[in-house]
């Protein structure tokens, strides 16, 4: 399918690897020129190469923190008109929230929350004013099904949620859309760091985590990256205009519900 947005310009946050990584290929692969950014330069520019070699259009590396105001200056910089943008950042790690000081649920809001509520800020009246643009919001399927120690990371991504919902339908008329994908577990590198932690505090194997962890999902596997992906960048196509202020769960059928 041609998705009808060869030549737009992109903004796709913290994809470096994962899944935004995975954004920023498939949006290249539609023919996108994207900006993509991390905080490692190594992780970066082997990225950069990977994404490049499949992508239509270019592919612009930024070594920057999205988490701070230098960083986000250095991506609209970059490219100042974004057609399409797409938030994400790495959640806190988990946690009791018992244990959660006042600097680290300041943190967590700030990460996944106020970030890409700022950055939102800047880029939606040159949205309006051209008639297009495709907000997507990586947050996580815990945002429905809370996980545990991971509530500050689930409280700061819902905190999102709600406060773009009135701003959804503000832009819809100007054909500009927001956006929330909602993953389960994929094979990632934070997936990996979380399950690794488990396996320590419990003192068994990776595996037997892992084991445990895909017996819980419907679909018996972890998601992958490239599925997360062509989701996303499909909300950002020409096609996807009349989908606005929703939550898209992609989980392989974890979340247990009718509606």
């Amino acid at each position: 399918m041609d998705l009808g947005i060869a030549g737009r310009r992109a903004i796709v946050c913290a994809s470096s690897r994962g899944l935004g990584r995975a954004c920023a290929m498939a949006l290249a692969e539609a023919g996108c020129d994207v900006v993509i950014n991390g905080r490692q330069a190594q992780t970066l520019e082997s990225a950069q190469r990977e994404i490049q070699h499949t992508a239509k259009g270019q592919v612009i590396a930024v070594l920057a923190d999205v988490g701070t105001q230098e960083g986000r200056a250095a991506l609209l910089k970059a490219c100042p008109d974004p057609d399409i943008l797409v938030n994400n950042n790495a959640g806190p790690p988990p946690k009791d929230f018992r244990q959660l000081s006042h600097e680290e649920l300041l943190a967590g809001v700030e990460a996944n929350m106020m970030t890409p509520i700022l950055l939102i800020q800047a880029v939606i009246e040159g949205m309006v004013q051209r008639k297009f643009g495709r907000i997507i919001n990586i947050t996580s399927g815990s945002v429905k099904m809370p996980l545990p120690l991971l509530d500050l990371s689930s409280g700061a991504r819902a905190g999102l949620t709600g406060f773009l919902a009135g701003a959804a339908r503000q832009v819809a008329a100007s054909n500009v859309t927001i956006n929330h994908i909602l993953p389960g577990a994929f094979a990632t590198d934070r997936l990996h760091s979380i399950m690794d932690k488990a396996a320590k505090d419990r003192q068994i194997s990776m595996d037997h985590i892992a084991e445990e962890r895909r017996r819980t999902i419907p679909a018996r596997r972890f998601g992958q990256p490239e599925e997360f992906g062509k989701l996303c960048a499909f909300l950002a196509s020409s096609h996807a205009g009349y989908i606005t202020g929703q939550n898209l769960l992609i989980d392989g059928g974890s979340f247990p519900s009718a509606f």
